[in-house]
């Protein structure tokens, strides 16, 4: 995986000068949390995503951008497209508060269909 250095540079500077406060992250909603990590150069959404499941441990995330969980999805629910967002937060609504425990199902399942088309 290739980092730039001025991604890196970029995350250091924000925390350096206080303008990222890491250590206030677990304390925001998801949104907040979104929306500060994304002005950081080279974090988008989906990475911001990712960062509340996995080093938050946020339970309703649905990141509507990874591919694994749109192609699970698709397959799961016998769709002939790859669901739009708007269809996978229909899809998905059962799920909540635990989105994010849906969607490890979801991923775990890919392995269900490995080498199906």
């Amino acid at each position: 995986m290739f980092v730039s250095i001025d991604y890196l540079k970029d995350l250091a500077s924000r925390v350096s000068d206080g303008r990222l406060k890491l250590g206030r992250l677990p304390e925001l909603p998801d949104d907040e949390v979104v929306e500060q990590l994304v002005q950081v150069k080279g974090i988008g959404r989906w990475t911001a995503e990712m960062f509340l499941i996995f080093c938050l441990g946020r339970p309703d995330v649905l990141p509507v951008g990874d591919l694994g969980l749109r192609k699970a999805m698709q397959k799961a629910y016998s769709l002939a497209e790859l669901p739009s967002p708007e269809k996978m937060r229909g899809i998905a609504q059962p799920w909540k508060p635990y989105c994010s425990i849906a969607t490890w199902y979801m991923w775990k399942s890919l392995e269900k269909f490995k080498g199906i088309g």
